[in-house]
């Protein structure tokens, strides 16, 4: 399915956050609303096309800071042989991180993070790191580098200065599209974020995602979002009842991708039509 444009139009919602006054989120409530839901293991071409079983994880993670390497640090320490399928060779001597124009990273083993296990392995096709998560009953984003558990989720800050020599810091919360990974990105031989054929959640991001959002926001600012997200989502279900002329602004309300996965799955459902 043709992915969505880059260029489209979108709903951005602006708050204070409760928690800190000097900050303002800016957030995209066109992606926030959408149901976009990750597809690993059920129909993820992967961001290579010779590498599909892989999805995303072929680069390896870069490390945020020291506390996002620590974090990693001591999940490596708790996972067994029987979880990680480069256990051994995590643990030897090149270890399980390696340097890149002078930065940590996860190290890249047989073309893609040695944390990500291949399929066939008795444990399971991905990454170590969300398996064990699932295991011991934690949160996934608590125990995965953050580069990882944030993808499409992307967050920018930029501080605004006002014609009263004021500023403040805007904190963006939208999609991670292909641009979110550099010039690279537009290389990608596929990728979900505005692809239909990962619209296909049960719940809209904003919901699936309260884990990331509340982690990456504070709860307070969360809880705000959230409030308006809900607004969005019936001013669309008002649109789409609204019949003539409603379709029109649909794009600004609901994701291109999600208006798209929706008209195939409709599709789907259509009766065929007999033939004598």
């Amino acid at each position: 399915m043709a992915e969505t444009p880059l260029e489209i139009a979108r709903t951005w919602v602006e708050f204070d956050n409760p928690d800190d006054p000097a900050e303002r989120f800016r957030c995209d409530l066109t992606w926030l609303t959408s149901s976009w839901t990750c597809i690993f293991g059920a129909g993820c071409q992967g961001i290579y096309a010779d590498a599909p079983d892989v999805g995303c994880c072929t680069l390896g993670a870069h490390f945020a800071d020291k506390d996002d390497l620590k974090n990693i640090k001591k999940v490596v320490a708790e996972l067994g042989e029987d979880e990680w399928q480069y256990y051994d060779e995590g643990h030897s001597k090149a270890g399980w991180r390696e340097k890149e124009d002078g930065d940590w990273k996860t190290r890249v083993v047989d073309g893609a993070c040695i944390f990500h296990n291949r399929p066939g392995f008795p444990a399971g096709t991905g990454c170590a790191l969300h398996q064990h998560a699932m295991l011991t009953g934690v949160p996934p984003h608590t125990i995965k580098p953050e580069v990882c558990w944030q993808l499409p989720i992307r967050r920018t800050f930029r501080t605004v200065e006002l014609n009263d020599e004021t500023s403040y810091l805007e904190i963006s919360i939208g999609e991670y599209d292909r641009r979110g990974w550099g010039p690279g990105g537009h290389d990608l031989d596929w990728y979900c974020s505005g692809n239909p054929e990962a619209h296909v959640g049960a719940s809209p991001v904003y919901v699936s995602n309260e884990g990331e959002l509340r982690h990456l926001m504070g709860d307070a600012a969360y809880d705000e979002l959230a409030i308006r997200c809900e607004a969005h989502l019936l001013q669309a279900t008002a649109l789409r009842e609204a019949g003539r002329g409603g379709r029109k602004l649909l794009p600004l309300f609901v994701h291109p991708a999600t208006l798209a996965a929706e008209d195939a799955a409709a599709g789907k459902k259509k009766p065929a039509k007999k033939t004598r």
